[in-house]
């Protein structure tokens, strides 16, 4: 059983998700979301760098999935969010757990089987492999895409590897 860490990084909202993976069968071990906003830029980097270590002592995972940065048309939000990223990742770095990035599109595709779906058909999905009831945070709901998405991903790739060693 592999535990995964999926963040959704941002400045103001960065979420984050665990799931156990074994097989085909995903669990929910927890969820949230690390809320800076209304603080100085270098209090929020700051924030994420610890709250995001937190999740990590917390639940223990042994993978880091993240979700590429999307580039903006404005720069000044991509730098941003490339520097919250960059504080989400600082987070896990003494666990020293293996990083894997997916691409919006791809995470979308994972769960839907559509890379241009809606960020409602991604949360929908996510409530049903999960088994998890109620509203979901839009931000943790993202984080938990992309931790399935690896999850997803990681068993397709060992299954192909499989396959190559016949």
């Amino acid at each position: 059983m592999i535990r995964i860490l999926g963040i959704d990084p941002g400045s103001l909202f960065t979420g984050y998700g665990v799931v156990e993976e074994d097989g085909q069968a995903w669990r929910h071990v927890a969820s949230g979301c690390i809320r800076t906003g209304g603080k100085d830029f270098p209090e929020r980097l700051r924030d994420i760098f610890f709250g995001i270590g937190a999740v990590v002592s917390e639940f223990a995972p042994q993978e880091l999935a993240v979700e590429k940065t999307f580039v903006h048309k404005n720069a000044d939000s991509a730098l941003k969010l490339g520097q919250a990223r960059a504080a989400a990742f600082c987070g896990t770095l003494a666990s020293q757990l293996p990083l894997f990035e997916y691409a919006p599109r791809e995470v979308k595709l994972a769960l839907t089987g559509k890379g241009s779906a809606a960020k409602e058909q991604v949360q929908h999905m996510v409530k049903i492999l999960l088994g998890l009831r109620g509203q979901l945070q839009v931000d943790s709901a993202d984080a938990l895409a992309v931790a399935i998405c690896h999850a997803h991903s990681r068993g397709l790739k060992a299954r192909l590897a499989g396959e190559g060693k016949r």
